[in-house]
């Protein structure tokens, strides 16, 4: 039995690991309210983790009236910069999907 030449491996050779180093980041989508420097840096699993220590610590309510005021508008501010990210994850989709469409007008 002969041995089979094997074939080099590259990961360019696969579509979706190609498109994986080739495409943009995710990017947060614009807002026109500026948030903070220290939420506007955050990237989207930081604000969610954030977001989600806020959530209980307003749930457990051991805070006073003034902290839970702080906690909530920070909680707000955290929630617009998750969907800053999601709307910027949504407009890459929305781009690959376009893209993919008119360079397959029989696929949809």
């Amino acid at each position: 039995m002969t041995p089979r030449p094997s074939k080099p491996t590259d990961s360019a050779d696969s579509p979706a690991e190609a498109t994986a180093t080739t495409a943009p980041a995710v990017q947060p989508s614009d807002d026109p309210q500026p948030l903070p420097s220290d939420i506007a840096e955050l990237s989207y699993e930081a604000a969610r983790d954030q977001l989600t220590e806020v959530v209980r610590r307003l749930e457990s309510g051991q805070g006073g009236l003034e902290d839970s005021i702080g906690l909530w508008e920070r909680g707000e501010m955290l929630a617009r910069r998750c969907q800053q990210w999601l709307d910027g994850a949504r407009e890459r989709l929305d781009q690959a999907v376009a893209a993919r469409r008119k360079d397959d007008p029989s696929d949809g």
